[in-house]
């Protein structure tokens, strides 16, 4: 994705307050790599390998992002 995607991505969603000039670039940088995981989890979903591993590799890594 370029930066400009990554921008218009979080202000479709964001309310007028919370727009891209408003966060701090660790927000910026957290997004960033949300939408980038995001993207290749689609990729191991669309790509026609066996669907336990489709799964697997999807979930794992969605999972990256998450904290405990």
């Amino acid at each position: 994705m370029t930066t400009e995607q990554i921008i218009a991505a979080w202000n479709a969603q964001a309310d007028y307050m919370n727009t891209w000039q408003h966060l701090g670039e660790d927000e910026k940088l957290e997004w960033a790599m949300k939408l980038e995981r995001e993207a290749c989890a689609k990729l191991c979903e669309d790509t026609p390998w066996s669907n336990w591993f489709t799964a697997d590799c999807a979930a794992t890594i969605r999972a990256r992002g998450e904290t405990k």
